[in-house]
């Protein structure tokens, strides 16, 4: 069942979405109006990580799929091998003590997160690729329904990351196995300045690949790369926009896309 805020008063979307577990308990975080951080001042440092335990699935929050204004999203039985790139966001006051997916009540000074398709709960290392600060966060919500977003972050796990200030960071989302956490990281300088593309389509035909990077290049003037990767008795070409000075700048190029009838881009950081 799809569930939006558009279709039903406030009340009664937390109300379904909480029955449902199939919608997040927060909107795609571009920040909402009325969102923000707490007024007080908090000591980032002196928050501990996450504890990585064997917890059971939460009964709310883990259909095999759910959809959100329209669009399908299936969540995963396992997290065992998740590794992805991408831009993370966060979120703050507006939903303090809301529930969440799993309906446990939103912490905002709680070192947690939202995903779209990790099991609830998972245990997750979030490391900021542009500082290198590296936390556990616990995955305990659904979201972000933002197209360029892989995961929501708590306010105090973004600050503990240094990405509240700009709203987002380029981040490493990696599962955690509980029973084998890994000793944690050393906070420390990034290795090297990440690099952020658009993703627009990957072929087995190079043909393909080079029709579409002539169209975007024509349409968009920006710098359009196929990607070689060979695969087991193939090769994908990927045809990807960019580098790209920033999210900002991401956003946009998916908003041109979507307008060229290209609506299903993914960011890639490398």
């Amino acid at each position: 069942m799809q569930c939006t805020r558009a279709q039903l008063p406030v009340w009664a979307w937390w109300v379904a979405c909480a029955l449902l577990a199939g919608c997040t308990a927060h909107a795609p975080n571009v920040k909402e109006p009325g969102d923000g951080p707490p007024r007080r001042s908090i000591d980032f440092a002196s928050i501990p990580d996450a504890i990585p335990r064997a917890d059971p699935l939460s009964r709310y929050g883990n259909p095999p799929f759910y959809q959100v204004d329209g669009q399908r999203f299936e969540t995963l039985q396992s997290s065992r091998g998740y590794v992805e790139r991408g831009i993370a966001s966060w979120y703050g006051t507006k939903f303090e003590g809301r529930p969440t997916s799993s309906r446990e009540p939103y912490d905002l000074y709680a070192m947690t997160a939202a995903h779209r398709s990790l099991p609830l709960p998972s245990y997750v290392r979030v490391t900021n690729l542009q500082n290198g600060r590296s936390v556990i966060v616990r995955v305990n919500d659904r979201g972000p329904f933002h197209p360029n977003r892989i995961i929501d972050l708590s306010y105090a796990a973004a600050g503990k990351l240094g990405i509240l200030a700009d709203g987002t960071g380029l981040v490493e989302v990696r599962a955690i196995d509980p029973r084998h956490p890994g000793p944690r990281p050393l906070t420390a300088a990034a290795s090297h300045e990440p690099t952020l593309f658009v993703q627009v389509g990957a072929f087995t035909d190079r043909g393909n690949a080079e029709r579409l990077r002539s169209r975007l290049q024509s349409s968009l003037e920006r710098s359009v790369r196929i990607q070689e990767l060979p695969q087991p008795g193939r090769r994908l070409y990927r045809v990807q926009i960019g580098p790209l000075a920033g999210v900002e700048t991401a956003d946009q190029v998916a908003l041109q896309l979507a307008g060229l009838g290209l609506p299903d881009s993914q960011v890639v950081v490398e």
